[in-house]
């Protein structure tokens, strides 16, 4: 903490000074008299000033919260010698406010006295925060010397985004070897019905239709569809944001990446994600709850990162990225980079879905003859992008935070049912 003195100090110690000065100038003893009350004011002021022993602890109640929901939070100090004023300030922002709020407060404490301060929040928005930075100050008797600072109570809270209830998933074109709940498209052992043939040496008895072999007078098998597992890699686009009124594209796009991160895990499939923009970071698909909270963490450090160095989306492991995986990318489509990168693993043979964060919400055509010419270029752009995923094969669906996701994944779903896979 820093040490600081106030500037009645300075000036009690200058009338003290002028005034001893002055006696032994004009040899007044009455001098010494008027200067001695503001000499022995400072040097009992100097005399009792100490550092204060304070202890700080922040404490939440818990550290795992859902968007929207509250959360009870403590901070406790405590003094180890009597404080005649300490000013206790809890810093907070605007996605984790606290009630009361926590405006600047004086407070005294005896020696050894502890007092606790209970504030009660609501996480506003999804986020890791950091909550505890307690800025304090503390004044002697005198008022002459303060020591001022930041304490350092910080406690890690997680804030998750809410998830969508989704009925309907995109299927993907082709699975793993794994078992899961995906029909695979190839023929094998399984519960789902695919086709009737005539009998062959080395079929199972099992396997044997009996009904369609009494009709026809000689055996027919039934063949059924295995049930495997799919590699889903969800693709956040962090090249840029638009934001009004706390809402952005870049939180839609986390809250709907969690949420088809829960449902596909639920079917017993891998997820990974992939966060492709100035910074590109990555998570290795995986199965089960723990890799759902790691997905869900991983996305709650997802952030815009500026940057002028190309980065394609070549420099991502391999792994990351499996063969005969869904792809489903989350973006605005309002960076050219995005689209490139998009369209090469569409050419690469990855089964590409487009989800596009509407940012129709966020911009507004302006007044002005010239910048209204320039939003219409930008709409035609918009359509030329969308005109050279449809050429490729790609389903782009728009969709905004207004609109459940659900509705979207429904586009998508009739989109690849009813046209052939390129």
């Amino acid at each position: 903490m820093t040490r600081t003195v106030s500037p009645r100090l300075g000036s009690y110690a200058a009338l003290a000074a002028l005034g001893l000065l002055a006696a032994l100038a004009f040899g007044r003893a009455e001098l010494v008299a008027f200067a001695a009350p503001f000499a022995l004011f400072v040097l009992l002021g100097l005399g009792v000033s100490r550092e204060p022993g304070l202890q700080f602890s922040f404490a939440l109640a818990a550290d795992r919260v859902l968007e929207g929901e509250e959360i009870d939070a403590e901070l406790r100090i405590g003094a180890a010698s009597p404080l005649e004023r300490l000013d206790v300030m809890l810093p907070t922002s605007a996605e984790l406010p606290l009630e009361p709020v926590p405006l600047p407060m004086a407070i005294r404490l005896a020696g050894g006295e502890t007092r606790t301060l209970r504030f009660h929040g609501r996480c506003t928005r999804w986020g890791a925060y950091l909550p505890g930075d307690v800025v304090v100050r503390t004044h002697d008797r005198f008022d002459l010397v303060s020591h001022e600072g930041t304490v350092d109570c910080r406690v890690p809270l997680r804030v998750y985004p809410t998830q969508e209830q989704l009925r309907a998933l995109i299927d993907p074109l082709e699975t793993q070897v794994l078992a899961g709940n995906e029909v695979a498209r190839a023929k094998g052992d399984g519960i789902e019905f695919a086709d009737v043939r005539r009998f062959a040496h080395g079929d199972q008895i099992r396997r044997i239709n009996w009904r369609a072999s009494a009709r026809r007078r000689t055996l027919f098998v039934t063949e059924s569809h295995p049930e495997r597992n799919a590699d889903v890699v969800l693709i956040l686009d962090g090249f840029r944001e638009l934001r009004r009124d706390g809402r952005g594209t870049l939180a839609t796009a986390v809250r709907a990446a969690a949420s088809l991160a829960a449902a596909y895990l639920d079917r017993r499939n891998r997820v990974g994600v992939v966060t492709f923009g100035g910074q590109v970071s990555w998570l290795m698909p995986g199965m089960g709850v723990r890799h759902l909270y790691l997905l869900v963490e991983s996305l709650l450090e997802t952030e815009i990162a500026h940057s002028y160095v190309w980065r394609g989306i070549d420099m991502v492991p391999p792994r990351t990225l499996p063969p005969r995986s869904l792809v489903i990318a989350f973006t605005p489509l309002t960076n050219w980079q995005i689209t490139e990168a998009l369209l090469n693993l569409r050419d690469r043979g990855f089964d590409l879905v487009v989800v596009e964060i509407s940012p129709l919400p966020y911009v507004d055509p302006s007044v002005d003859e010239a910048r209204r010419l320039a939003y219409r270029l930008w709409l035609l752009w918009r359509e030329a992008v969308r005109y050279r995923f449809a050429r490729s094969g790609v389903p782009v669906v728009e969709w905004r935070d207004d609109v459940p996701l659900a509705t979207a994944l429904e586009e998508v779903i009739a989109y690849r049912r009813y046209t052939r896979p390129a």
